[in-house]
């Protein structure tokens, strides 16, 4: 029986380690602790030499299996250092780690100079780190003081290689001066460096495109700095290769590329484990580990370098018991994997593993086990009951020392014992043999043949041993059906049946072509099983034709060939070809095809009726008694040949235009209609009168209109135009003549006897003599005041020809203003008149009259009166007053005019009224007051107007405070 003991397991391992040369703390602790038992003693070496603990004991010293090492010394401690760990069963070495001393230097002192950018360019801003040690560094960057850190977004970006600083599109915001901090997190110290200013100056940039030269660029990107940086995560060995940036601007293209090559640190593809082996056995130590590049393997026992390259034993030792370790590394790194080997011998036992009793079906096959744990192994017989068993025909014994019996009888039950004897002993176990009936399909399944979407049953039922559960599992070609999963196609009913024989029919609902195939019924209980099959055909619609393709084409017809595909069971009748263009908006249509129906056992047809010139796909549909079939792939994109335009522009018309042009305008002829390359018009016109017409080329597919110009055309002059098509091949039919004018000419005359009147401080009134030109469309007039304004702020009325006046408004008060105006027609504006100068009224009062009683007259009116109103100097002289009163609530009133200072008004009405009261001058109305009159079967309330409500009201507020 083994012992409870085990060889070191590491629990702790050294890690590397980095002294700041400034540490307060003088010492240094390497880890190491194994588990193990008997407890593990413990070793180091630096630098594969042996420490000796008892000669330098100044400087190193162990506390349980940790190595400290005091006031340590740079040029005595720096290097490589591993423990062992060692009992009885072997020894196993850890990890090594370095020991290193690290610093950070100051920057530089020297002034750092300024960077200049153009905006919307790139910018790099140089950290230049000092010396340090080790070379692991974080860097972050400051803008004008600390700690306003610079955010890393989308345009930002710090290099943690070289510390650098990187903007993608400079813009006046980046201005400013900046800093460095380098941080070193193994010594825990930071450092800055000097400012560096940066300016950026004003200019317009590029943008920045991605590409990988050797295939797509990988789903796991993302552009950041509007676009000037990469960023790969997640990364993946296919990722690597060459990746290009492209930079465009009006001035051209620059590129640049970059290698990107993807390696990993080696992890374990197979791992040993601690195992027990028997004595003289064969074994091999599992060990395979994966990297890039690919790691090397090395094997130590009991902390010994071993030459073997794989740990295989052919016959095994007790020498070949004790603790191996492999170890796998490349430039990336190591890892360790540990494990006990122990080779054990004993003499046979069945404690944990005794012969069983078990279970057969007559005219099967049966195998009894016998497991005991033995080594080395030992030799095996067997005997039923009292008797000796030897190999023949139906029983053998195996060489791990199991039993077979075949064709099992009733015979054959009973008690049967297995006897294991090796050189350190011998003992035996005895189990048992129950026989039972045999399982058999009494009912097997047979073949059918059903149409798509119908039901079908395959039969199946089975007798078997009364005591034993039966369960039956179908499948189809090979793969069990899952009853659950395919619950809406499958169905099983199991009923018992009074016989002995069970019943597994399988119910098929609404069949598809898939579940055509051979099926498997197995009628199985937990001693044995038998199966029986049948087919099942499916017929459906057709599947889709294969490989369409164009054979030959000319401008309106394409001839296709394809490969049939399934006929599923049931002859294909006939084939429909459709067709789709790039004006179809990914509409499939049918074709016409010649002959017009393409029979079932039709392998090509000509396609009739398509247009010259346009880019089509086709595809092949088969249909059978069953119904239509699935369509083909889409043949490839393939254009038809170019053949002359028939179609020609409509809509020709035109006229119009400025002086001495013919404007000739037609609807372009859609794109489908082009029937060839180099698409244009020729546009011909003459005059009415004329012999020989004149052809013009327009080159642009798209265009809509033609202006011809010419000095020596008259104007209003009738002329004949009509437009064709034409392209790479030839030119169209032309389209209807239609009759046009060329433009008439601008008004050659001005107006004259141009007169005017200021009408208020605001508005002013113009008049003038029509034109005698029959070609005037109408009249501009502009105005402007004088000498403050130029004509070029001048105001703008336009009046139409059959008007020979206009009123002129938003005018400044007491200004001089010119007047002008011409005629014009769809060919321009004519020549100008004589200036024509107004001068405006004064402005009207600005004070509002001030009401100084109402009283009630009668019981219908009111009698109302204000103060005279004393005009500014600049101000219009009064000429009277105007009195308005309406109902509240109502848009309209009455309005009364009076040279007095007082007016009686009429109320038809209780309610509530508004009356509103302003001084009149040439300059226009003054500014208004305003009183509420309340008209009640009582009398008359009034109340002042609002504004000085609300100023009572808020004297009121202050009082109560």
């Amino acid at each position: 029986h083994m012992s409870t003991g085990y060889g070191p397991v590491f629990e702790e391992q050294p890690v590397d380690t980095i002294y700041p040369e400034e540490s307060p703390e003088a010492k240094i602790t390497m880890s190491c602790r194994a588990r193990a038992n008997p407890p593990a003693t413990y070793k180091w070496k630096m630098d594969s030499v042996e420490i000796d603990l008892d000669t330098q004991s100044s400087h190193y010293s162990l506390v349980g299996g940790n190595l400290v090492i005091s006031n340590p010394i740079k040029t005595k401690h720096v290097g490589q250092y591993f423990c062992f760990a060692t009992n009885i069963y072997g020894t196993v070495i850890s990890r090594e780690a370095s020991v290193q001393f690290g610093y950070l230097d100051l920057f530089s002192s020297e002034e750092r100079e300024s960077v200049y950018v153009k905006e919307g360019q790139g910018a790099v801003l140089l950290c230049a780190p000092p010396p340090h040690h080790p070379d692991e560094l974080s860097f972050r960057w400051i803008l004008n003081e600390f700690p306003t850190f610079i955010p890393l977004d989308k345009r930002r970006f710090v290099s943690q290689i070289t510390g650098n600083l990187y903007i993608s599109k400079v813009d006046s915001s980046d201005s400013g001066n900046y800093s460095c901090i380098a941080s070193s997190p193994s010594i825990s110290k930071s450092v800055f460096s000097n400012y560096i200013p940066l300016v950026p100056l004003l200019f317009l940039v590029s943008p920045i495109r991605w590409k990988k030269l050797d295939g797509q660029l990988p789903p796991n990107h993302e552009l950041r700095m509007s676009g000037a940086h990469l960023h790969l995560y997640n990364v993946q060995f296919e990722d690597a290769g060459s990746f290009q940036c492209e930079a465009v601007n009006s001035r051209g293209k620059d590129y640049h590329a970059a290698r990107v090559s993807v390696e990993a640190f080696p992890e374990w593809v197979e791992q040993m484990s601690s195992t027990e082996q028997d004595l003289s056995r064969d074994y091999t130590m599992p060990c395979v580990a994966s990297g890039k590049p690919e790691p090397r393997i090395r094997w130590l026992k009991n902390g010994q370098l071993s030459h073997r390259k794989e740990m295989r034993f052919s016959s095994l030792t007790f020498d070949d018991s004790g603790m191996y370790q492999c170890i796998a590394e490349n430039h990336h790194g190591v890892i360790y994997a540990t494990a006990e080997l122990r080779v054990y011998a004993c003499a046979p036992t069945f404690e944990h593993n005794p012969v069983k009793r078990v279970m057969a079906a007559k005219n099967g096959r049966v195998v009894i086990e016998c497991r005991p744990k033995a080594a080395p192994k030992p030799s095996f017989s067997w005997s039923k009951d009292t008797e000796l068993l030897h190999n023949h025909t139906r029983v053998f014994i195996w060489e791990d020392g199991s039993l077979e019996i075949r064709n099992v009888t009733r015979a054959d039950e009973g008690r049967y014992t297995c006897f294991a004897e090796n050189d350190r002993g011998k003992a035996n176990s005895t189990g048992s043999l129950l026989v039972t009936e045999s399982t058999k399909i009494t009912l097997a399944p047979s073949n059918a043949d059903v149409k798509v979407g119908e039901n079908t049953r395959m039969q199946c039922a089975a007798s078997h041993d009364a005591s034993l559960d039966i369960t039956f599992v179908w499948s189809l070609d090979g793969r069990v059906i899952d009853l659950h999963k395919e619950s809406h196609h499958y169905e099983r009913t199991l009923v018992r049946q009074h016989n002995g024989s069970s019943n597994g029919e399988l119910l098929i609902k609404n069949l598809q072509l898939k579940h055509a195939g051979r099926y498997t019924c197995t009628a199985q209980t937990p001693i044995d099983n038998v199966t029986a099959a049948a087919h099942l055909v499916v017929r459906g619609p057709p599947g889709a034709p294969g490989g369409v393709r164009v054979l030959n084409k000319t401008d309106k017809s394409v001839t296709l060939q394809w490969s049939r595909g399934a006929d599923n069971h049931n002859p294909i009748s006939k084939y429909t070809i459709q067709y789709r263009d790039s004006f179809s908006e990914d509409v499939w249509k049918n074709a016409t095809t010649s002959p017009a129906d393409v029979e079932g056992n039709a392998e090509m047809a000509t396609v009739v009726d398509l247009f010259p010139w346009i880019e089509y796909e086709f595809r092949v549909i088969a249909t059978s008694t069953l119904g239509k079939g699935e369509p083909s792939s889409p043949s490839p994109k393939d254009k038809t040949l170019e053949a002359f335009p028939v179609v020609a522009p409509s809509d020709v018309g035109g006229g119009g235009g400025t002086s001495r042009e013919l404007t000739i305008t037609w609807t372009p002829v859609q794109p489908q209609y082009y029937y060839g390359p180099d698409f244009g018009y020729i546009v011909a016109f003459k005059p009415q009168d004329g012999a020989q017409w004149m052809r013009v080329t327009v080159a642009d597919p798209q265009a809509k209109h033609y202006i011809h110009r010419d000095p020596s055309i008259p104007p209003m002059t009738e002329y004949q135009v009509k437009v064709k098509a034409f392209n790479g091949k030839g030119e169209g039919p032309f389209s209807l003549t239609a009759a046009i004018y060329s433009a008439q000419d601008a008004p050659s005359e001005a107006p004259g006897r141009v007169d005017g009147k200021a009408l208020s401080a605001t508005d002013a009134i113009v008049w003038w003599l029509p034109l005698s030109q029959g070609n005037v469309d109408g009249y501009q007039v502009k105005y402007w005041r004088i000498p403050d304004d130029s004509e070029g702020g001048a105001e703008t009325v336009v009046v139409p020809g059959s008007e020979n006046h206009t009123r002129l408004e938003s005018m400044k008060p007491d200004s001089h203003y010119l007047v002008e105006v011409r005629g014009y027609n769809s060919a321009g504006y004519g020549p100008a008149s004589e200036h024509h100068q107004i001068h405006t009224k004064k402005p009207p009062p600005s004070r509002a009259p001030k009401i100084i009683g109402q009283k009630l007259k009668s019981h219908s009116v009111v009698n109302i009166a204000w103060e005279h109103v004393k005009p500014l100097a600049n101000e219009a002289a009064i000429e009277g007053y105007k009195v308005l009163y309406r109902q509240k609530g109502h848009s309209t009133g009455t309005l009364y005019t009076t040279s007095k200072q007082y007016i009686d008004l009429p109320f038809h009405a209780d309610g509530n009224y508004v009356v509103e009261v302003r001084a009149h001058s040439e300059g226009g109305d003054g500014a208004v007051a305003q009183i509420n009159i309340n008209i009640t079967g009582g009398g008359v309330m009034s109340a002042p107007s609002l504004s000085v409500l609300s100023l009572l009201l808020l004297a009121a507020l202050c009082l109560n405070l």
